[in-house]
């Protein structure tokens, strides 16, 4: 490429300046910047800015293409209308030529550019050749006294940085000027030459005939769209500037977007976001009326416009800026700004019922709060806002108004200042707001099986990412973005040789996290670590994310986003036939058991969290333990994933208990639901929870469980009672009692200690009895019944406590959703 220098002044706008000094020199000399020649270079090898040459002979354009072809797009074209597979048609010379640049004249010290790459001589010395010594190419150049001719200049018009082949243009921008004007569309040449785009070039950008601050917007933006890791192209950067030049903007901010194409736009609209970040500081941000989070280093916006009462507004800013930096995890602005929004329900509230608008703060009081709140009663009534909606606004607004009295913003000189103490809402103003009586958002085993089944469908996607994380968010539970930000090296094993997956929980700002895996899961790590070694194989292991995403991320150091899993998940989720689960309704007055669409709605990525912790609550995990597991600090937080009401846990319990059953096997209580409410109360202080069932024998009752003279040999005492609840324990009982049997038979010891520690045959005998009566019994049962019997079986297993009286302990195999894939 032949550039001709042209002679500018030194930026004197001191903003223009500013943004000069803010591109790097490492930065200027990566894209060869010359402040006089004012081309951008891209550097072919370079991982965001280049891509590499067509390997083609005698084609040199950068390609484009997947990376398994790599053909520019013409040889791309060219290959498929020839039908020959890409390596005969590499080894090919290319015949097709068209003119990607300059190359000067072969006569000797000759200034200007040959006329075609084919055409070796400039317009002057090809008229001499062809014209009057009518001579071929190597014979005009041995004739003896050939002048060389000095250079014509740049060409006219302001964007080529060619030189000229006639009085005002370069060869192409003098074609393109004849064809405008054969066809009517030169109307102004003078207009032309200031708008005309640059002849296109492989790899190069021309920013000449642009503004001094639009050339500094255009390079300060393309710097940190490459700091932040963003592959850019010059395909893609040309009609863009182009855009800017036709339109003779003085800055990229003027540009009107809705001359850009769809897949142009988020070009100038990330050069924007960058520009508005420019001199920006949290002492000058604070002062607006949005936000932009990066000047706080957070991601997003907020915004205050809605809040119209300059005093309201002033006051909400002051308190998001005192509390924007307690705020923890990746994107900690959408509970700043839902807050905000409460205080914009208050301000619509003030602006509808006052005749100042509420404009004045020392005019308020109680009767606006009043107002506030019968306002929020009326929208719920109308269906505009729902229960928890109005619950969260009054909250919200009591916090806030309490807090920005506690940061003083009423005293004088404040935005608050002569707020009445009235003006303020009180606990009892807050409406309660009835919790879902269901067990948290799990999903039913059908649901999860049936996901399980269609996981393959998500192999072709991304680089199977999205199959991983989601394999990986049933495995184990974790938050979306704590799996979409797991490190390489995210799988350790702990003492005993069995896998540890590690992770840092982001929300609750605790790093480097402990969570015991399947051998299984292992394995879905192992294989996503082969992938990204193999896209990534020189990057650090120490910098690499095991899920690294497809876009921008040139190095593989950039995870995934829990946004952008959760929209390919919906697509996935909503491309799956309908779901079927069981449920009883009511047909002709009776009721029947049938299989209903499950809603997709509720099949989303931190559902998968809810059924983990509900099949573990399922399988008689002890609450504290399951607490680990799911990384809570408190208890409470974790039972809200398995919670129930005590209307459907009594419910549960007498469907339960009217199968209760006796150590021989009979039925002990068939009108459960008969008992009057002191009944109740009467058994549960005269019952005590024993391993696989209850007791009622009165002294060991009153020792909590503690004083068994039997030994808990439950199943051969008079007091011992089970229902079907416990069925799954009575199985797994029967399981160690056999297994115990067979190892005893084989083990080295004295045989009064084998005779004593080996499970009788009376015992094993008993409780092969008591199941087998069970589960009689339930196959008497209707597929109402059945399924009744199973939901209430579901609700008291998961508000169990678990029972510890020094026995070793069997844990329930977890529902076998997948059997090649262990839920945990």
């Amino acid at each position: 490429m032949t550039t001709v220098p042209i002679l500018l002044p030194a930026p004197t706008e001191p903003a223009t300046a500013e943004l000069m000094a803010a591109v790097t020199d490492e930065f200027r000399r990566l894209i060869s910047w010359d402040a006089a020649v004012r081309v951008v270079t891209f550097p072919r090898s370079h991982p965001l800015l280049g891509s590499p040459i067509c390997p083609v002979t005698g084609c040199g354009k950068m390609a484009y293409t997947p990376r398994e072809r790599g053909l520019c797009r013409g040889c791309e074209q060219r290959m498929k209308q020839s039908g020959k597979s890409r390596e005969e048609f590499v080894a090919t010379t290319k015949h097709s030529w068209r003119s990607i640049g300059t190359s000067p004249c072969l006569v000797p010290e000759c200034a200007r550019p040959r006329r075609t790459v084919r055409q070796a001589l400039c317009d002057a010395h090809c008229f001499q050749q062809q014209k009057i010594h009518h001579l071929s190419v190597e014979d005009f150049l041995r004739l003896p006294g050939l002048v060389p001719l000095d250079s014509l200049g740049p060409c006219a018009v302001a964007s080529c940085y060619r030189d000229r082949s006639n009085a005002d243009y370069c060869p192409p921008h003098r074609q393109a000027r004849n064809i405008a004007r054969r066809t009517g569309k030169l109307h102004d040449e003078d207009f032309w030459r200031l708008t005309a785009p640059a002849v296109v070039e492989h790899g190069a950008v021309s920013l000449r005939g642009l503004p001094d601050r639009v050339v500094a917007e255009f390079l300060y933006g393309l710097q940190q769209r490459n700091t932040e890791g963003i592959k850019q192209k010059d395909q893609e950067l040309r009609p863009f500037v182009d855009t800017v030049r036709a339109q003779q903007l003085a800055s990229i901010g003027d540009i009107d977007l809705g001359t850009l194409r769809q897949t142009t736009r988020r070009l100038p609209t990330g050069f924007l976001r960058h520009l508005a970040r420019f001199g920006s500081s949290p002492e000058t941000e604070q002062h607006k009326d949005s936000w932009n989070g990066a000047v706080f280093g957070v991601p997003g916006s907020l915004h205050f416009g809605k809040i119209s009462q300059r005093w309201l507004r002033d006051a909400a800013r002051k308190w998001a800026l005192d509390d924007l930096p307690r705020r923890r995890g990746r994107d900690p602005l959408p509970p700043v700004q839902r807050q905000i929004n409460s205080l914009a329900m208050l301000s619509k509230s003030l602006r509808l019922n006052r005749n100042d608008q509420g404009s004045n703060p020392q005019l308020l009081g109680r009767d606006d709060i009043v107002l506030f709140l019968n306002r929020l009663l009326f929208l719920h009534l109308q269906g505009d806002i729902s229960a928890l909606h109005r619950c969260v606004d009054a909250r919200d607004v009591r916090r806030l108004l309490n807090r920005m009295r506690t940061l003083g913003l009423t005293q004088p000189g404040q935005p608050m200042h002569g707020l009445p103490d009235a003006f303020a809402l009180r606990e009892e103003d807050v409406p309660e707001y009835a919790e879902d009586d269901e067990a948290g958002h799990d999903l039913p085993d059908e649901v999860m099986r049936q996901l399980c089944e269609h996981l393959d469908q998500l192999d072709s996607r991304s680089h199977r990412i999205s199959r991983t994380v989601v394999e990986l968010l049933m495995d184990t539970g974790r938050r979306p973005s704590e799996i979409c930000r797991l490190p390489w090296d995210c799988l350790q094993r702990d003492g005993d040789g069995k896998p540890v997956l590690i992770y840092d929980n982001t929300k609750a700002h605790r790093k480097a996290r402990r969570l015991p895996i399947s051998e299984v899961t292992a394995g879905v790590i192992v294989g996503q670590q082969e992938l990204t070694r193999a896209r990534f194989p020189t990057t650090p292991i120490q910098r690499l994310a095991l899920l690294p995403t497809p876009m921008t991320n040139p190095d593989g150091t950039k995870p995934i986003t829990s946004e952008w899993i959760t929209q390919l998940h919906r697509t996935w989720v909503d491309s799956m036939p309908e779901f079927l689960v069981p449920a009883v309704v009511e047909v002709e007055g009776r009721r029947v058991a049938k299989m209903l669409p499950f809603d997709k709605a509720k099949i989303y990525p931190y559902a998968y969290r809810h059924t983990y912790a509900q099949r573990h609550a399922d399988a008689n995990v002890p609450p504290d333990a399951l607490r680990v597991l799911m990384d809570h600090l408190r208890l409470n937080t974790t039972q809200r994933y398995y919670r129930v009401s005590d209307k459907r846990r009594r419910e549960a319990v007498d469907r339960v208990t009217a199968m209760q059953f006796d150590r021989r096997g009979n039925r002990v209580w068939r009108q459960a639901k008969t008992l009057l409410e002191s009944e109740h109360a009467r058994r549960a202080v005269g019952e005590v929870q024993v391993p696989y069932g209850l007791c009622t024998e009165p002294a060991n009752v009153a020792a909590g469980g503690h004083d068994c003279p039997v030994r808990f040999r439950c199943v051969g005492c008079e007091h011992f009672r089970t229902d079907v609840s416990y069925l799954p324990d009575l199985e797994a009982y029967l399981a160690d009692l056999l297994r115990g049997r067979e190892r005893l038979a084989a083990f080295a010891a004295d045989s009064w200690a084998k005779a004593e520690a080996m499970p009788s045959d009376e015992e094993i005998t008993r409780v092969r009895r008591l199941i087998k009566r069970v589960k009689g019994d339930l196959e008497d049962l209707t597929e109402e019944d059945k399924i009744q019997i199973k939901e209430a079986v579901a609700v008291v297993r998961r508000t169990r406590q678990v029972v510890s009286l020094g026995l070793p302990r069997v844990r329930q195999d977890l529902p076998d959703l997948r059997p090649e894939r262990p839920a945990g």
